[in-house]
């Protein structure tokens, strides 16, 4: 404390000056301690933020696997469900085709046509097209195998047939019933092969 007395009997001012070193430090000292601690909540904050976004990317990857997994699912069940339609299609296909058969042989003996009553034979021609629109319709179609080299696949072998001609070797004679084939985009599916008998020379 310093006092200032002027000579002047009717002035007199007194000057008080403080200098506390011991309250600075305190509050650089609080200082310190404040930014210290803001610090560390702002390191806590930043590892908290980092953790939280490790999690959001965790669970953001699980979502799109587990999306991934119900498309490919829900796509897998429904080419499955396809699938059936086109087996149950088949099989009452396969049913219809003994009918198709006799229909086919009626219409292969002419002469017998030619003697029946035109409106009958009218009937029986409309029925067997329509039958064969409702095959075609699956993509089902008839093949006549006749002159080609036989095929296990498309051909079973009823009987075998002495040929002297080479050109006939293996080759199909003649056809005792029909094979169908279903066509699927660029496939051909065997329905059931046609019934044949086989060249064999002599």
């Amino acid at each position: 404390m310093v006092n200032i007395n002027n000579n002047d009997d009717t002035v007199q001012d007194d000057i008080e000056i403080t200098n506390d070193d011991t309250d600075t430090e305190t509050i650089d000292s609080e200082l310190e301690d404040a930014e210290a601690t803001d610090a560390n909540k702002i390191k806590k904050l930043r590892a908290e933020l980092k953790e939280a976004d490790a999690k959001y990317r965790d669970l953001h990857e699980e979502l799109q696997r587990n999306k991934a997994d119900f498309l490919n699912a829900r796509k897998r069940l429904e080419e499955e469900r396809l699938r059936d339609r086109e087996r149950v299609a088949i099989m009452h296909i396969e049913k219809l085709l003994p009918l198709c058969d006799s229909f086919h042989l009626a219409m292969l003996d002419q002469k017998v046509l030619e003697t029946i009553d035109p409106k009958w034979r009218r009937g029986v021609e409309g029925i067997y097209s329509q039958m064969k629109a409702l095959i075609e319709s699956y993509g089902v179609t008839a093949y006549d195998p006749t002159g080609q080299d036989f095929d296990p696949v498309r051909h079973e072998a009823l009987s075998m047939i002495k040929v002297t001609d080479e050109s006939q070797n293996h080759k199909v004679i003649n056809v005792i019933q029909q094979g169908y084939e279903q066509k699927r985009g660029d496939a051909t599916e065997i329905i059931r092969p046609a019934r044949v008998s086989v060249g064999e020379i002599e």
